[in-house]
């Protein structure tokens, strides 16, 4: 855990967020959230690995009833300092591996946006799902964000001159799937890799969606669009998000879910 520590005391994961490039992320999100909400009228929602709470508070703040759990405690402080009191919200610390402090089938929908990065072993992963799909009630669902292996192969192996580097250490496979370990951070995957979780699950998926699609390739661009044009990338990343042909490419992805 004293990599994450490290690295999520140091990095302002609110900041990339709310840049531009991040806020594409964040506003497919949140698309996906409203829609997973839409008809319940008083829904009650889990996030696992909130974070600092962009997501979490921004729910709480619009009245609606929410359990956060943060690992991270430099985390957890930030999230809870954006409260005034008045939010039907309750954050607590805990782990995506155990979450026995929660009852079965307690929640509508269960926010599943961080942990995936840093879990490295099938049986972690696997685990981790297992846990929110308990949580969650039947018919509920269950949103799963992913990094995927295509945009660091392409931008950091090959775009940033780390192919030697990486192949020294035995990174990359021969058929160039990225070897993560706890002390890089992230783990990458590709969309065959979440199908093949998904299996053993008793939950159907709804939906794969590339949250930011081709974004983090044009950052820069992105960034310096003015407001005009910001929002039509905004409408082309719409209707292009479930583009089977695109998602594998996009930075991270976000699993939809129904439980059985």
């Amino acid at each position: 855990m004293s990599y994450l520590e490290d690295y999520y005391n140091s990095y302002d994961e609110e900041g990339r967020l709310l840049s531009r490039h991040g806020q594409v992320e964040y506003l497919t999100t949140m698309k996906y959230i409203r829609e997973c909400l839409s008809g319940l009228s008083e829904p009650n929602i889990l996030e696992v690995g909130a974070g600092t709470g962009r997501y979490s508070v921004t729910l709480a703040k619009q009245g609606l009833r929410v359990t956060a759990v943060e690992l991270i405690s430099h985390n957890l402080e930030l999230l809870r300092a954006k409260l005034d009191g008045s939010e039907p919200i309750r954050a607590v610390q805990g782990n995506a591996l155990d979450l026995s402090f929660l009852p079965d089938g307690a929640f509508d929908l269960t926010l599943l946006l961080g942990p995936m990065y840093h879990l490295y072993t099938r049986e972690d992963k696997l685990q981790a799902l297992r846990e929110a799909v308990r949580v969650t009630r039947a018919g509920g669902h269950i949103l799963v964000a992913y990094c995927m292996n295509e945009p660091t192969v392409i931008q950091y192996v090959f775009g940033m001159n780390h192919l030697r580097e990486v192949m020294d250490l035995n990174m990359i496979t021969d058929d160039w799937h990225c070897v993560s370990e706890p002390k890089d951070l992230f783990e990458l995957v590709r969309t065959e890799d979440i199908a093949s979780l998904d299996a053993e699950l008793p939950a159907e998926r709804i939906k794969l969606v590339a949250t930011d699609g081709a974004t983090n390739y044009k950052r820069e661009y992105i960034d310096a669009m003015d407001d005009e044009t910001f929002a039509k990338w905004i409408d082309y990343h719409f209707a292009t998000c479930e583009r089977g042909d695109l998602i594998g490419a996009s930075h991270h992805t976000l699993d939809i879910l129904r439980k059985l």
